[in-house]
């Protein structure tokens, strides 16, 4: 691959202290990209802002206008079981957008849209392998991603009851369903930064480490893909 772009929601301080400056910044519809020559590659870091309508956006823009052939985005989470704790790192295998909802108009369950079998949209599978072939540490796992910040036990036990899920986030289900729509693969890096009995102060208390620590991650695995 000669292009891959990086999706970045809230963690850009951590790329700019791990690849420093871009042999390129551009600014467009109010979205920041960075481009890095990392060699054998180019690299498109796209940052885009918290949520799903932002990140969906992000995502395109790197798909049609910088033309890149994978997506990755790393970021920070919140953990909604006792493993998932502060600085776990795992590979995304499902995303459930847990607030999409038609169900009222056409039946269709919960969190599914219509032309997928089921609620969970799925990363490319062969990456996730690759990802835990060079990380065999990394836990597969569910997220559920919707627009919303979750903090607190109870929050966190609903979300992991009703849908299995083992994180959640505010973009995830963006990217996924853009990538699948545009034909191109995805694959999702992400660490805890707040636990199941966390929230908000917490988040913003580790995102700086955990940011780091999910980027480090998140790197070697583009350079060994």
């Amino acid at each position: 691959m000669k292009k891959i772009g990086m999706l970045v929601a809230v963690e850009m301080d951590a790329v700019l202290r791990r690849y420093g400056t871009a042999e390129r910044t551009e600014i467009r519809h109010g979205f920041e990209m960075h481009l890095y020559d990392m060699g054998g590659y180019e690299l498109y870091v796209m940052r885009s802002g918290a949520g799903e309508l932002s990140a969906a956006a992000a995502a395109q823009m790197l798909i049609d206008r910088y033309e890149v052939e994978l997506v990755v985005n790393f970021g920070v989470v919140g953990g909604l079981t006792e493993e998932m704790g502060q600085t776990k790192t795992c590979v995304v295998e499902r995303v459930v957008h847990y607030d999409f909802d038609t169900s009222a108009y056409d039946g269709v369950q919960p969190g599914r849209y219509i032309q997928y079998p089921d609620e969970y949209l799925r990363p490319t599978p062969e990456l996730i392998d690759k990802a835990v072939a060079i990380f065999p540490e990394l836990k597969r796992v569910t997220c559920a991603s919707a627009d919303k910040f979750v903090e607190g036990r109870e929050a966190k036990n609903a979300l992991h009851e009703r849908w299995d899920a083992d994180i959640c986030e505010m973009e995830a289900a963006a990217v996924v369903l853009t990538c699948d729509r545009s034909g191109i693969p995805c694959l999702l890096i992400k660490t805890v930064s707040d636990g199941l009995t966390q929230g908000g102060q917490d988040f913003g208390a580790a995102l700086a480490e955990t940011s780091r620590i999910c980027l480090e991650v998140a790197d070697r695995i583009i350079r060994e893909l």
